[in-house]
């Protein structure tokens, strides 16, 4: 069962409106509180959920909340409500879900009820990011021979490491080190290959920087050395769905695990994927690998999700999600997206390379990434990245509230 925030920037407008008029703290903090400036999308309901929210919404003080229940088919389709309320309705429904004994229908309100809650600080190789204060920046470093973008440029330890170096001078705050393509009808790579390319590079980046540094593999086996040789974050496409003891040997270590949303593999995901709800299948798929990271002993506190931009979607999957990342917030977690250079930038700039794709990656990053709360953003050209995030985190931030129900601001 999903619960998904549909209008999430009322508040900041009425906050704004609140102040033209005068009105004292307290009056205004009452009315953002009274007024119905929150719509939830309800998936997944069965026929007792949707005869509670009948009766829990039909009648006295929370009448206004249910608009619509569409039953569905339940033998093959669940039903699908809509809310619309503030937030002490809400609350008041969470209660009475939880009485009712509709555990999973309370838990999904009160997500809604929480997408705004601060997210605890990460620490990785001794640096501390605060989550809200500005997005963050994540460096590629791909050690490969047929990454999409940059394939062989950096194949050679030296040069990989230089790049490297050279990411971490431009702004970058940790690097993400792959030996393995994980572009469309990419290859698997062997493990002891995979070793040979990352493992020089991951320890003379260690021993020569401070910056933390990721491994973005699918293999325990290839995370367990990197994380030896002082890697301190896992990324894995798969959202540790293929490697069984991948999930395991992160807890292990203490690492932090970056779960990615990807439908198939590598070398099939771009055969016609569908649908038919991208959001929710994207959240409900993220929800299962932080359940999956969370049974294999890693703390939500450590963990970070990614929408997968082009793993296993289509254009317009893609350019959807992207319109749809606060939704993310749902999760929990801090939210990392990797737009770079990738190709739907291309299609909509009229077919560009991915060479001549950074004006598409950083209008992206600014009306995507910045605007949509996306914590970490995972790019190729680090520099002019940072100088956009830099004007794009000041307009954010200028924003009087930003939140689903108009309280503090999360940036």
């Amino acid at each position: 069962m999903l619960a998904r925030p549909v209008a999430l920037e009322r508040g900041a407008d009425l906050e704004a409106a609140f102040g033209r008029l005068g009105l004292p703290t307290p009056a205004r903090e009452y009315l953002l509180e009274k007024l119905p400036h929150a719509q939830v999308l309800l998936t997944g309901l069965g026929l007792p959920e949707g005869r509670f929210l009948k009766h829990a919404c039909g009648e006295g003080p929370e009448a206004a909340l249910l608009p619509r229940f569409l039953p569905g088919d339940q033998a093959h389709r669940p039903g699908t409500a809509l809310l619309s309320g503030a937030r002490d309705q809400l609350g008041r429904l969470v209660a009475s879900a939880r009485d009712a004994g509709l555990e999973a229908l309370a838990g999904a309100l009160q997500r809604v009820l929480d997408v705004d809650t601060p997210l605890s600080p990460t620490l990785l190789a001794g640096r501390r990011f605060d989550w809200g204060e500005r997005t963050h920046l994540m460096g590629i470093l791909n050690v490969t021979p047929d990454s999409f973008s940059d394939g062989g440029l950096s194949a050679s330890v030296e040069r990989a490491v230089a790049h490297g170096l050279a990411l971490v001078e431009a702004g970058a705050e940790m690097v993400d080190v792959g030996g393995e393509s994980t572009r469309p009808g990419a290859a698997e790579v062997p493990v002891d290959e995979e070793l040979r390319r990352i493992l020089p590079v991951i320890e003379a980046l260690k021993a020569r920087s401070d910056v933390p540094l990721s491994i973005d593999t699918q293999k325990a086996d290839v995370a367990r050395a990197a994380l030896a040789a002082g890697a301190t974050l896992v990324n894995d496409v798969t959202g540790f769905a293929g490697d069984k003891q991948l999930a395991s040997v992160t807890a292990s270590a203490g690492a932090v695990a970056c779960l990615v949303h990807m439908k198939g593999t590598p070398r099939s995901m771009q055969e016609n994927p569908q649908y038919e709800d991208v959001v929710a299948e994207v959240l409900e798929g993220l929800f299962a690998a932080v359940a999956r990271a969370e049974d294999a002993g890693i703390p939500r506190a450590r963990l970070w999700v990614d929408p997968g931009i082009g793993f296993g979607k289509t254009f317009g999957h893609n350019l959807f999600l992207l319109r749809h990342l606060r939704e993310l917030r749902l999760l929990g977690c801090p939210v990392v997206l990797g737009t770079s250079r990738k190709a739907f930038l291309g299609a909509l700039a009229g077919g560009k390379p991915p060479g001549q794709r950074l004006p598409g990656t950083l209008a992206s990053v600014v009306a995507a990434a910045v605007m949509g709360g996306v914590d970490v953003v995972r790019v190729h050209d680090v520099a002019e990245v940072k100088e956009a995030l830099a004007v794009a985190d000041g307009i954010r931030r200028a924003n009087a509230g930003g939140t689903l129900w108009g309280s503090s601001p999360r940036r």
